[in-house]
């Protein structure tokens, strides 16, 4: 099918009014990084070599490419952030130095030449534990990620009995060097719905805490204790259901418990947080009031705050924390409980995200089919009730704003709820449902990505159904197998599928994905959503690296594309929705990061980012 003229005129026009609008609202505070240079060897002898553009850098800045202290390409780099050395060896060490203005700038912290595509991250793996979910931050203000790892040992979800182990944070630089390990202690249940870790630069001095529910037990990377060290809350069943609970934020470096206070909101009545859908009511074993999320959110258009999060079948509570010299504040607590707030009910998913949906320059909070805005108030419910999986972004660049694709659990009728769809697209500023389809179905998966150049912006596609669909809802054909994770990958604007330890290229001629890379000898977590320990841009050019545990758990393998692109566009790391979505990746049921505008084919030139770096600042000199 060829694509419409009309609806492409009315892309560029858009996009066009998008990039040219003047920029009124303050600058976020983000994350000073360095060049992340790396350079690998690949198949055919060639080293490849990428680094970042930062969000704060000109159009006009261009780059030299060192090997050994000589110059290895011929003119300024200036239409991309990567670069192939035809005569690259794998004993050399490469440099970049930035231009600006006509002045080569200092270079780069070196990099030595990777022998194959990925490295490696040494662990220290408890025994009867395996590596799970991971986060990034700068904990140590030097301009690097450092990886945060939640170390899983027994888990178990309170739909179910069974004792768990403690769940335990740790936290490495990518050579290996281990900084530190939080044990969250027996209080706290393992399981994906109970230990969500916010890796953020909360205060904005240049290197990041790390926040997530605590209990009597903690012990923190000193070794400190937080509440009764003696005190056991779990029950014959393995459940917490008593006991006090804290938030706490710890230093990133060192691990250290800065500050604890008790969670909002406590459980109160066990048997009274309800829910909406397929296996909905209330509950008195702990399944609806034990429902934990979180994110980060610049709720004040500048600064970061955490939002902890507990419930969603029924009862929703959100409550906004500040991390502002040296004290931990309240900001705003959101209750679907509340008196006028009933609509708000029953709408969460099993996991969340954050986007400024009405272009103020604060972000809310979209929690599955509701959202609430950067004033702890309620924007707006659907009514889709509570589903799986989410993905926000400027889905259809024809229209003006974001949009919300939305999967959800229809399979009971419920009055006032009957055959709500299964899979929807939605207004992610007004929540006005776009189309919808599968009436009256549990849907457990979907997904909305670029990966057919044919039709302007996302596809999507979703388990109840065997088709594909353009932004519009029209069917357009087959769908991809894969339908858990997709990542930025090989050379062209396009997304490729990321399921299990696999990434692949959808073809969209012959309707079939083609393997681009295996992680053999790797493994992937959270059984069947087969998800990656993490997935995000972290060194190199604007393509996202994906991080996976070994079979054997002894070591996280960081893999990274080593194939070349011409395009060219500051890290996503400083784009501030996808940096919020790395933060919130690891929580319940992992989903795929989106940026603030629309990356694919036929793009427009994307918006330079409103921010401004903490810390360091880069100046006209380099990175290191």
């Amino acid at each position: 099918m060829t694509i419409r003229p009309a609806y492409m005129a009315s892309v560029w026009a858009a996009a066009a009014v998008t990039v040219l609008a003047p920029t009124v609202h303050a600058q976020r505070q983000m994350e000073w990084l360095d060049r992340g240079l790396v350079a690998v060897q690949r198949s055919d002898g060639t080293v490849y070599v990428g680094w970042r553009m930062l969000g704060t850098e000109p159009d006009s800045i261009a780059f030299n490419v060192y090997r050994d202290g000589v110059r290895v390409n011929e003119t300024p780099i200036a239409d991309s952030t990567n670069f192939v050395d035809d005569r690259g060896a794998g004993d050399a060490t490469y440099a970049v130095c930035a231009i600006f203005d006509g002045s080569q700038a200092a270079p780069s912290k070196p990099a030595t030449v990777w022998k194959q595509d990925y490295v490696t991250v040494p662990l220290r793996t408890p025994e009867g534990y395996r590596p799970n979910d991971a986060s990034v931050g700068d904990l140590d203000g030097d301009g690097a990620y450092e990886v945060v790892l939640h170390q899983a040992g027994r888990s178990r979800d309170n739909a179910s009995r069974g004792m768990t182990d403690p769940p335990i944070l740790e936290a490495y630089r990518l050579d290996g060097t281990f900084l530190w390990r939080i044990n969250l202690g027996r209080n706290i249940r393992e399981g994906a719905h109970y230990t969500q870790f916010m890796v953020y630069d909360l205060d904005g001095d240049g290197r990041a805490e790390v926040a997530c529910k605590t209990a009597d037990g903690t012990t923190d990377g000193t070794g400190k204790v937080i509440g009764d060290p003696n005190a056991n809350w779990v029950n014959r069943d393995g459940k917490i259901l008593d006991g006090p609970e804290f938030f706490t934020v710890f230093d990133g470096q060192t691990g250290a418990a800065l500050a604890t206070a008790d969670y909002i909101p406590p459980r109160g009545d066990i048997g009274g947080w309800g829910g909406i859908g397929g296996n909905g009511s209330n509950d008195h074993n702990g399944n609806r009031v034990d429902r934990m999320l979180a994110c980060v959110a610049y709720l004040d258009g500048t600064r970061p705050s955490v939002v902890m999060c507990r419930g969603y079948y029924g009862r929703s509570v959100l409550a906004a924390w500040d991390w502002r010299d040296g004290r931990l504040t309240s900001r705003w607590v959101f209750d679907s409980a509340t008196p006028g707030l009933e609509k708000y009910s029953g709408q969460g998913n099993h996991n969340l995200t954050v986007a400024d949906v009405d272009a103020d320059g604060r972000d809310e909070i979209i929690y599955g089919s509701m959202c609430v805005d950067d004033d702890g108030s309620g924007l707006y419910s659907t009514d889709l009730r509570h589903g799986d999986a989410m993905h926000v972004g400027d889905l259809d660049p024809a229209r003006g704003g974001l949009e919300v694709w939305g999967i959800h659990e229809n399979e009971v009728v419920i009055p006032g709820y009957e055959d709500g769809f299964g899979a929807a697209m939605f207004d992610a500023g007004t929540g006005e449902i776009l189309w919808g389809k599968s009436p009256g179905r549990d849907v457990g998966r979907g997904v909305a990505a670029d990966i057919d150049p044919r039709y302007p912006g996302a596809e999507c596609w979703w388990s109840a159904s065997s088709v594909l669909c353009d932004a519009r809802g029209q069917e357009i054909g087959p769908r991809p197998r894969s339908q858990n994770f997709v990542v930025w990958w090989d050379g062209d604007l396009l997304r490729e599928t990321l399921d299990g330890i696999r990434i692949a290229k959808w073809d969209w001629k012959g309707g079939v994905e083609v393997p681009l890379m295996m992680a053999e000898g790797c493994s992937s977590n959270n059984g069947s959503k087969s998800t990656p320990a993490l997935s995000a841009d972290l060194f190199g050019d604007w393509r996202e690296e994906v991080t996976w545990r070994s079979r054997d758990g002894k070591e996280l393998r960081i893999y990274t594309t080593t194939m070349p692109t011409a395009h060219r566009f500051y890290t996503l790391m400083h784009d501030p929705q996808y940096r919020l979505s790395i933060a919130w990746q690891n929580v319940a049921y992992n989903q795929p990061p989106h940026v603030g505008f629309f990356l694919g084919a036929g793009m427009a030139p994307p918006p330079r980012p409103n921010i401004r770096l903490a810390g360091r600042s880069m100046a006209p000199v380099g990175s290191k």
